[in-house]
């Protein structure tokens, strides 16, 4: 299996970023500097606005072929795609995503209900509604049950945190790489490769390259909250060399 040293190089890019979304939601209070929810403050709205798709974008992002501003609205059926020092942080129905730079994601389904997302190549960040949803690698295939999921997507591998909720993984060329996860808080990620015997192409994994805060700031666009708590006891991660 490949290493990827580089991928946890401290970004300060993606630092900036990650402070720069929870700046909508949090601001510090107490002598501590607590972040506190500025939505129980009032100050903003909770769910981000109806017939607004984008939250936050930066860089070269488009929508099935049209470069994207923060007035795009993206549907089940868009392709979303970033370049290089790129991102695009959006919600389609009661699903929400950071999709990350140089990636490309196909999303299907009716309307603003999606229901399979082929994550080509790249990063994406989600978290779903109830509804069971599909997200296909090319190499993997994980089926989805009302979660929060961390994927990156390579030709011949794949590295999935399910960050919450239940997941079933399989390994699309090897029908004895197989696994249901359920987990509460980060508590088994995993790769799945291409290449290896019958029955060992799902390994474990660290976790990597996501954070509770930017969890926490796409369920709230959504209208809802993580299943865990980040009080004293939020999830950081290494940076990554290009967000």
């Amino acid at each position: 299996m490949r290493r990827r040293p580089k991928e946890e190089i401290d970004d300060p890019r993606r630092e900036m970023l990650v402070k720069a979304l929870a700046g909508g939601l949090f601001v510090a209070g107490g002598s501590a500097g607590i972040l506190q929810p500025v939505h129980a403050m009032g100050k903003i709205p909770k769910i981000l606005e109806p017939g607004k798709s984008i939250y936050d974008m930066r860089g070269n992002v488009t929508v099935s072929g049209k470069k994207a501003d923060e007035s795009t609205v993206i549907t089940s059926s868009d392709i979303v795609v970033t370049g290089r020092r790129s991102h695009v942080v959006f919600a389609v129905g009661k699903d929400a995503f950071v999709l990350r730079s140089n990636s490309r994601l196909e999303l299907s389904g009716s309307g603003m209900l999606v229901n399979t997302l082929r994550l080509v190549t790249g990063k994406l960040l989600s978290v779903f509604g109830k509804t069971k949803h599909r997200i296909n690698t090319p190499n993997a295939t994980i089926g989805i049950r009302g979660t929060g999921v961390y994927t990156e997507a390579e030709p011949d591998q794949t590295y999935i945190c399910t960050c919450y909720g239940v997941v079933d993984l399989s390994a699309d060329n090897d029908k004895g790489s197989t696994e249901t996860i359920t987990s509460q808080h980060h508590d088994a990620p995993r790769y799945i490769l291409s290449n290896e015997s019958s029955g060992k192409n799902i390994r474990e994994a660290p976790f990597i390259n996501h954070t509770d805060l930017e969890l926490q700031v796409i369920e709230e666009l959504v209208g809802r909250e993580p299943p865990f708590t980040m009080a004293g006891g939020g999830y950081s991660a290494p940076r990554r060399t290009d967000y």
